[in-house]
């Protein structure tokens, strides 16, 4: 079942580590417009008209559990959620897109975070709905924004945060050809539960042909 990798989804609640955080970095030009496809889907912008389907995408236990974004996931939360999504990536900070399998009704997130990190390092999150586990969308979607992230927009490094427990995320982390790095586990209280976060880094095509989705 592919529940959330990178496991946080709301920029708000993310810890980077600090070493790509150095001056001279490369500012983060996004093209206007962002439409990807890969095998069996495809990312597009989020719309006015998904507010409804972003509701019953986030409205869901796995996703208030493995994430920070707020529970009950309602109306008023998809609406505040879309427009932070939008200044975001206004600012450079982040491009959320919804994961289609036609470029019609969405059936997940994937997003690129940069916030002030540049092109030396970026974070790859990723949510897929109830209805739509288990089609290999978030595998898909994850080595589709991986490819334009670093052939397109020029990223160094990207990096996924994921808990242990998380092991849907896991298999999608290894199918997309990420590796799990040495890094200190990064540990916060989120929800009033305690959560430990494993980094995770992309260590190209050889490492995904070795975890075949």
């Amino acid at each position: 079942m592919e529940t959330v990798g990178d496991g946080r989804t709301e920029q708000e609640a993310r810890t980077v580590p600090e070493d790509g955080n150095g001056p001279g970095r490369r500012p983060v030009n996004l093209p206007e417009t962002v439409r990807l496809s890969g095998p069996g889907m495809v990312l597009r912008e989020w719309e006015d008209g998904d507010l409804d389907a972003m509701t019953k995408l986030f409205d869901d236990p796995d996703v208030a559990y493995w994430t920070p974004l707020v529970s009950p996931f309602g109306p008023q939360a998809a609406r505040t959620y879309l427009e932070r999504s939008r200044q975001r990536r206004v600012a450079g900070e982040s491009l959320q897109l919804a994961i289609t399998v036609d470029g019609g009704e969405p059936a997940g997130e994937v997003l690129l975070m940069f916030r002030e990190l540049g092109l030396d390092m970026a974070m790859i999150g990723y949510s897929v709905g109830a209805a739509y586990r288990g089609r290999g969308l978030a595998t898909a979607a994850v080595r589709t924004m991986t490819e334009f992230a670093r052939e397109t927009v020029g990223v160094d490094r990207l990096l996924l945060e994921i808990e242990d427990d998380n092991a849907a995320s896991v298999a999608v982390a290894r199918a997309a050809g990420y590796r799990l790095t040495d890094a200190p586990p990064v540990s916060l209280e989120e929800k009033g539960r305690p959560i430990t976060l494993r980094t995770w880094e992309y260590a190209g095509s050889d490492a995904r042909e070795a975890n075949p989705a």
